[in-house]
């Protein structure tokens, strides 16, 4: 189902659940270098200008999940620290920095929760964010498996969605269903969350674009 309000020439059945690796190299690295995508289901918006619950609409595609392309803004002209307030609150990063690609890690994933609200008093919200940034990985660092940018990309790909709270109903309803199946496994948030977890600029090495 589209969001966005533009028609895309999708074949019945589609469905768009690309894996991390398939997000960097498909769309993350083609849309920095300038190259062409095959089927260009993910707009780019300013991110930093809306809250999360305005964005679904603006998606080209999605009903659980939204991707979308942005400029990475960053809070000092000549730095690489981010800036994170957007719309009414702001985006608090949460676990630690995973990797994606191999042999060599092509780009860096983040995850991030929005806060309604001033930092850093916001209140936590259900709405999540995964940010891909195409970046250089330096394994000699300090720190055993540290990651350190050097050279940042102009652009990240984003995936949100909205973790679900739980509802008393919803246990109830999983505690019976897991009793009639022998209680082959447990059920957990998951079970009714929202999919998920919870021109060429110099640096932005793609390898994979074909």
């Amino acid at each position: 189902e589209m969001s966005g309000g533009q028609e895309l020439n999708l074949p019945p059945g589609f469905r768009f659940h690309p894996t991390d690796e398939e997000l960097v190299t498909h769309y993350l690295c083609r849309r920095c270098a300038g190259a062409p995508i095959a089927v260009p289901i993910i707009t780019e918006i300013d991110l930093y200008k809306f809250d999360p619950w305005q964005l679904p609409k603006m998606a080209l595609y999605g009903e659980k999940e939204w991707y979308f392309f942005s400029p990475r803004d960053r809070k000092y002209p000549n730095g690489s620290r981010p800036n994170r307030a957007a719309g009414s609150g702001y985006w608090k990063a949460t676990g630690a920095d995973k990797p994606v690609g191999t042999p060599k890690p092509l780009a860096i994933k983040k995850a991030l929760v929005f806060y309604a609200g001033k930092a850093p008093k916001g209140e936590k919200t259900n709405w999540i964010m995964h940010e891909y940034r195409l970046a250089d990985v330096d394994r000699s660092a300090r720190k055993k498996n540290s990651l350190r940018v050097n050279k940042p990309s102009p652009y990240i790909l984003v995936r949100y969605f909205h973790d679900m709270p739980i509802t008393t109903a919803q246990w109830i309803v999983a505690f019976e269903i897991n009793g009639r199946i022998g209680g082959a496994r447990g059920f957990g948030p998951r079970d009714f969350a929202a999919d998920g977890p919870g021109g060429p600029h110099p640096g932005a090495t793609c390898s994979m674009i074909r």
